[in-house]
């Protein structure tokens, strides 16, 4: 377009806030909204609906070429290093972060003297649901078609690790086609991710309406937790602020050497986006997009990120440990030194076990549970108060894989940019 003096003239562009500024606003937004219009949103609920089944829908493909790209890039150099060093700090992250709320649920002690109502339907969460045994056997897939297909992450993982090692013992030209090709299809699969992530403000407002619309328009549920099981979301969030915002910052200052407040500003986005969808997988295309932002190279985000989303879940083992212990406290139930490490050790591998998915945790209690012989009614109780607890632990999980992959990278000589 020109002046009238027939000088070109630029367009301006229009200059929106950052993504994390227009999340937020979603958040708040769709808050206010669920709060004084919880009957207008089932109107809007198709949106948020649309915006996590197109995030989950780019979960398995984005895995699965990113784990290949991956192992197949440093099979037969550095890909035992890599994936020592990351599953020891998500194992040493985990044990830390549960035995922060073994040591928070003793002090606080939320499950004493309190009259909490029986609340939820725990039928569909019994014991027999769920089994440590399966869990092991489960990671080998006897069909990884089927595995993909019901969204079961740990077999895909393993089954595209197997092919990452071996594919170096073909031919070098079939070789090279493989890593092409998956190349070629994670970068497709990437383009197609930035477009979803560009719609997360809209898709936000619209999760954030509706859940807040449920509790608003439930003031005997909003009741009860306040007065019945409030000390036990303060002992749950306290125990992730503590561990997100003292331990986690601190392991990656010692291991890393950055500044670790500056990371967590960088990678906001990912953080608020676990924080409203509860979902570590949905948020799976936004931590490796800004892990790459921070300097994490593309296949060290890929494999740690990936890997992270399934085995690495700080947050749900101190939601499990924090559960457990309360349950007891609640029946008058004196759990001895042992059955308080039974505790630990089997939040800890219920934990690792758990889908990336909202309210995984609550059927992996079941595990935790019968392991020190917890009533299983007890589940029904947390149901009151799991969507509270579920978003800071979701976002802790997300987080401690971002700790993760920085470190990790920085321990690989990549140049860390934050």
């Amino acid at each position: 377009m020109n002046s009238p003096d027939g000088i070109p003239v630029k367009k301006r562009r229009r200059h929106l806030p950052a993504l994390h500024w227009q999340i937020l606003a979603g958040i708040v937004a769709g808050a206010a909204f669920g709060i004084f219009l919880p009957h207008w949103t089932r109107y809007i609920r198709w949106i948020g609906d649309i915006f996590l089944n197109a995030l989950n829908m780019i979960v398995i493909p984005l895995i699965a070429s990113s784990i290949f790209i991956g192992v197949a890039g440093m099979a037969g150099g550095n890909l035992g290093r890599v994936l020592g060093k990351t599953l020891a700090y998500y194992v040493a992250t985990t044990l830390c972060a549960t035995l922060i709320g073994l040591a928070l649920v003793s002090i606080i002690k939320p499950g004493t003297g309190h009259d909490v109502i029986l609340s939820g339907d725990t039928g569909n969460f019994t014991a027999g649901n769920v089994d440590l045994a399966d869990q092991l056997t489960g990671i080998v897939p006897s069909n990884v078609f089927a595995a993909m297909a019901d969204g079961n992450i740990l077999p895909v993982i393993v089954f595209m690790i197997l092919l990452g090692i071996f594919s170096t013992r073909l031919e070098r030209k079939h070789y090279d086609t493989l890593v092409n090709f998956f190349t070629a299809f994670y970068e497709l699969i990437m383009k197609v991710t930035m477009f979803i992530i560009r719609l997360t403000p809209v898709g936000i407002f619209s999760v954030m309406a509706c859940m807040t619309g449920k509790q608003a328009g439930d003031p005997e549920a909003l009741t009860g937790i306040l007065k019945g099981l409030g000390l036990f979301v303060l002992t749950v969030w306290a125990g992730c602020l503590i561990h997100g915002g003292l331990v986690l910052p601190a392991t990656v200052r010692i291991l890393a050497g950055i500044n670790p407040y500056r990371h967590m500003r960088k990678v906001s986005t990912p953080l608020l986006t676990a924080f409203t969808t509860c979902s570590s997988n949905a948020t799976l295309p936004l931590s490796i997009q800004y892990s790459r932002k921070c300097g994490v190279s593309e296949k060290l985000a890929g494999l740690t990120l990936s890997l992270g989303s399934t085995v690495n879940m700080n947050g749900t083992a101190l939601f499990e440990c924090v559960s457990a212990l309360f349950i007891a406290q609640l029946y008058g139930i004196d759990l001895t030194l042992g059955q308080q490490i039974t505790v630990v050790l089997t939040s800890l591998l219920a934990a690792i076990g758990s889908a990336g998915i909202p309210m995984a945790g609550i059927v992996m209690m079941a595990i935790v549970f019968t392991a020190v012989g917890l009533p299983m009614e007890g589940v029904g109780i947390i149901l009151a108060v799991q969507q509270i607890c579920e978003m800071p632990r979701t976002c802790l999980n997300v987080y401690g894989d971002l700790c993760g992959a920085i470190i990790v990278a920085r321990s690989e000589g990549d140049r860390i940019t934050v």
